[in-house]
């Protein structure tokens, strides 16, 4: 290691994103030999093949996948040191990380984006779906900033105040959840109250890496359950269905807004006591005095919450 070439640790990075030499070669700006003969370099380094080729592309080894998290801690710091003192938005041409619940998109990126666009025309942002790993993944910084729903219900596991430390957050706007039924809903008939909500069979959609919502933890609570038909992840796909059945679709209510009236649905309230959650936006102290970094999470925080409030008192 006395002679390393630290600009190979690039290259595994990529490599380790892209799991293709082509790919990763036309992001790197360098050709397929070069980064072949660089990768060789890298086996050799660290005494491992760090990838086996398969027909759906490289694999990353045991190894490559243990090093990925120290990998990306090490090139953070590296940026750090080398980025300048002055933030200029019109010249960076950074990449953000982001990861995000569904349900987040349509509520943040139509107001905070198009200033993006106008201030800094050459930063790209890599959106990807809040998941399981999201949280650890910016724990270890290998993503820049999260969108995720947490609680204020103190019934509730993702409570606010379990955020980990190693983390900062701003809440975004609240929200609450929603029924949504078809306009042709034999229900619409009769007293709306638990037990017309529990006669009726659901379809949940299970978003964000939650497979549960604090509704379901209150009505075990009170030793009920909802009788869920159907399990998926997608909200459009849901609410064609509930369209065309007689399924009760639990929904955030703001997104509902949003995306129900292309629907024929009526919406009701959820008949319990809930108290309203929050869409939180993340980050990793690591990143508290990094300009850039600071100039877009601000970005997203005050156009964000900007739009939410004037909407709520309009």
């Amino acid at each position: 290691m006395k002679n390393f070439d630290f600009n190979l640790l690039t290259v595994l990075e990529v490599l380790l994103e892209e799991k293709s030499v082509t790919s990763a070669a036309a992001r790197l700006h360098l050709s397929q030999s070069a980064v072949s003969k660089q990768l060789a370099r890298l086996r050799d380094t660290f005494d491992d093949k760090l990838f086996e080729r398969t027909s759906h592309g490289l694999r990353p080894t045991p190894k490559a996948l243990a090093l990925a998290p120290e990998l990306r801690q090490v090139l953070n710091q590296v940026s750090q040191l080398t980025r300048p003192s002055d933030f200029e938005p019109e010249l960076s041409q950074r990449k953000f990380r982001i990861h995000m619940v569904e349900t987040a998109y349509s509520l943040t990126y139509p107001y905070f984006m198009p200033e993006l666009l106008q201030q800094a025309p050459k930063i790209k942002l890599d959106s990807q779906t809040w998941h399981h790993n999201s949280m650890e993944m910016l724990l270890r910084c290998e993503v820049d900033l999260g969108i995720a729903c947490r609680e204020w219900d103190n019934r509730s596991l993702m409570h606010i105040k379990n955020i980990p430390d190693e983390l900062e957050y701003v809440e975004l706007l609240r929200d609450h959840p929603i029924c949504l039924v078809s306009n042709h809903h034999p229900l619409l008939k009769e007293p709306w109250n638990l037990d017309t909500f529990l006669k009726y069979r659901h379809l949940q959609v299970t978003f964000g890496g939650i497979e549960h919502w604090l509704l379901d933890d209150v009505l075990k609570l009170s030793h009920l359950d909802r009788d869920i038909a159907v399990n998926m992840s997608d909200f459009t796909s849901a609410m064609q269905l509930c369209e065309q059945s007689e399924l009760l679709l639990c929904c955030p209510a703001k997104y509902a807004s949003q995306m129900s009236q292309n629907y024929a649905l009526t919406t009701l309230t959820v008949p319990t006591d809930l108290i309203p959650g929050a869409y939180v936006l993340f980050w990793h102290k690591h990143f508290n005095f990094d300009l850039s970094h600071s100039w877009l999470r601000e970005l997203i925080a005050t156009r964000t919450i900007a739009y939410h409030q004037a909407n709520l008192l309009s």
